[in-house]
């Protein structure tokens, strides 16, 4: 590849200016271009960080750029609009999950990319996570595995004033939709399709409009169960993975440190989280695999340029998505529900 690849990044909030641009920037094969923001301090830190990147103030000036490729880390409501426009200007587009609110407008997007023969990929960067790798390394050791837990438990105690706070349908605000999409799409990545799924949706803290405390079941088709927490009312975390088998448990703590690094403009290379293997009944430490978040920008500089495979299909978006409805449907309605 003689040049890089030219990247629009749509948003620079926690999405854009944590995650996506300094992975992007921290590519080989990549450049960032270009950032939209009309917020001056956004601006002003785009500037500080990136000194070769263009700030435009509006997407229509972003799309009259020469680029090769557009990811979008804009509000939850946005993706669909964006992601379709990125399709119909024939540019490749990376969308920060969920990649919509709904499976029905999910499809749309991925019917048009097909249509228009545009490659489209979902940011689910938590498949590389350190303890999530770990646990996939040793799998085998742990026999038939009956069941799963995984938890993001935080404490948030008061409401912030940020859309993923907003009650509004289309926001797909809450947590549900937010860290759901991470737990929910781990579990399938890791067990496979879904035959079953109860949720208890809950809003604990004073004047939220969104669900804020969430406990999500779900029966593989494979017959192991998940069980799937999301909280911002936990002062005390519980374990962040755990998985039971025929011939030993895996437990880890503790949140991968990869996001806090990028947030801090650490080194976010080669970061790993402490886990523990028991066999019977001896336990030993497990040598964390590290988080590779970059991993995701370069197995896509690899598909755009070698014909390689995206680093996420965008079909297991909507899966993820399907079991998310049917979640939604379960809570209301108190009753286990198919996806």
């Amino acid at each position: 590849m003689d040049m890089p690849l030219r990247t629009g990044l749509l948003g620079y909030g926690i999405a854009g200016r944590v995650f996506h641009a300094p992975l992007i920037a921290a590519t080989p094969g990549l450049d960032l271009a270009a950032v939209v923001t009309t917020a001056h301090d956004r601006r002003a830190d785009v500037l500080a960080r990136y000194p070769t990147t263009a700030v435009v103030p509006s997407v229509e000036e972003l799309f009259a750029l020469d680029l090769d490729l557009v990811v979008v880390a804009t509000p939850n409501r946005t993706h669909v609009p964006l992601a379709l426009a990125a399709v119909e200007a024939g540019l490749p587009v990376v969308v920060d999950k969920p990649l919509a609110g709904s499976t029905a407008d999910a499809r749309r997007v991925l019917k048009a990319a097909e249509y228009r023969d545009v490659p489209l990929t979902v940011f689910q960067n938590r498949r590389w996570d350190s303890d999530f790798l770990t646990l996939r390394s040793v799998l085998p050791s742990l026999g038939e595995v009956t069941r799963f837990e995984s938890r993001f438990e935080r404490w948030v105690p008061e409401v912030w004033d940020n859309w993923r706070e907003h009650g509004a349908p289309d926001e797909a605000g809450g947590l549900l939709y937010d860290l759901g999409a991470h737990l929910v799409d781990q579990a399938l990545q890791l067990f496979g399709p879904v035959a079953s799924v109860y949720c208890e949706l809950d809003r604990r803290r004073p004047g939220v409009e969104v669900d804020d405390d969430v406990f999500v079941a779900l029966t593989h088709a494979s017959g192991v169960r998940s069980h799937l927490w999301a909280s911002a009312v936990a002062a005390r975390p519980g374990p962040r993975l755990r998985a039971l088998g025929s011939r030993g448990t895996f437990v880890s703590e503790g949140l991968d440190g990869q996001e806090d690094a990028l947030a801090a403009g650490l080194p976010f290379d080669d970061l790993s989280t402490n886990a523990t293997l028991t066999l019977g009944t001896s336990t030993a430490s497990v040598p964390g695999v590290p988080g590779a978040y970059s991993e995701f920008y370069r197995l896509l500089v690899a598909a755009l340029t070698e014909g390689g495979p995206l680093p996420v299909d965008p079909e297991s978006a909507v899966a993820a998505l399907e079991v998310i409805e049917a979640a939604f449907t379960s809570a209301r309605t108190g009753q286990v529900v198919a996806p």
